[in-house]
């Protein structure tokens, strides 16, 4: 199997965990339910959120289609770039790591543009998949679902602390999925080796110049 097909499996798989995850939670699960997993520190809290991830927003209906079209193309340009490496023999942490991505990336858009018409609202009632009135919002104007919540440290900042002196804080606050975590770690992950990563594709691509112009040179002297 070509480095190619094994990112492309792995990104598949994460897709299909992320989507049964999501499926799960808005059939069995109203807005707003959670249910605690270790105590206080991992809990599943189902909320929703009509923008990007770890449930920033946008509450502006435009805003939420140039999203959706946004994440469209940006499917198209990682998919591209993964091809790429492909073709370059570029390390496989790397395309593991966009594979990541792009994984996350679909994940998303998955629940923008089809959870709308699929299922019907998850307000004071859990959601019914393909109701006969119609679901709760056209296409690309679906909800992220979101459930994985981690409040593992909470506390009050000092009043000394600049801005934010003796505000509650909890951290790790945001709601997020496991669409959002592929896109986290294959970010993280390329940042931190991209020395590696890059240097490679480099050391490559100088290989191949310097094969060229030696070509070039055994050309020339024949004449």
């Amino acid at each position: 199997m070509t480095k190619l097909k094994k990112g492309i499996l792995i990104a598949l798989i994460i897709i299909l965990v992320d989507q049964i995850f999501k499926i799960w939670v808005k059939t069995h699960m109203i807005l707003g339910e959670e249910h605690k997993i270790f105590g206080n520190w991992f809990i599943i809290h189902f909320t929703e959120n009509n923008g990007m991830a770890f449930g920033m927003e946008f509450n502006l209906e435009f805003g939420k289609i140039l999203l959706s079209l946004f994440r469209v193309a940006a499917i198209f340009a990682i998919g591209w770039y993964l091809y790429h490496l492909s073709k370059k023999n570029a390390p496989f942490g790397l395309i593991i790591c966009v594979s990541l991505i792009l994984a996350g990336a679909l994940g998303n858009i998955i629940d923008s543009a089809f959870y709308g018409i699929l299922f019907s609202d998850s307000l004071f009632q859990v959601a019914e998949f393909l109701p006969e009135e119609g679901g709760y919002a056209g296409f690309l104007h679906g909800k992220v679902v979101d459930m994985l919540y981690f409040p593992l440290i909470e506390g009050h900042f000092p009043k000394w602390f600049p801005f934010w002196g003796g505000e509650h804080f909890i951290f790790f606050r945001p709601v997020f999925n496991i669409a959002d975590s592929s896109i986290t770690i294959g970010v993280i992950t390329t940042l931190i080796f991209q020395r590696k990563f890059f240097k490679n594709n480099n050391t490559d691509t100088e290989k191949l110049e310097e094969q060229n112009l030696i070509a070039e040179q055994n050309s020339e002297n024949k004449f």
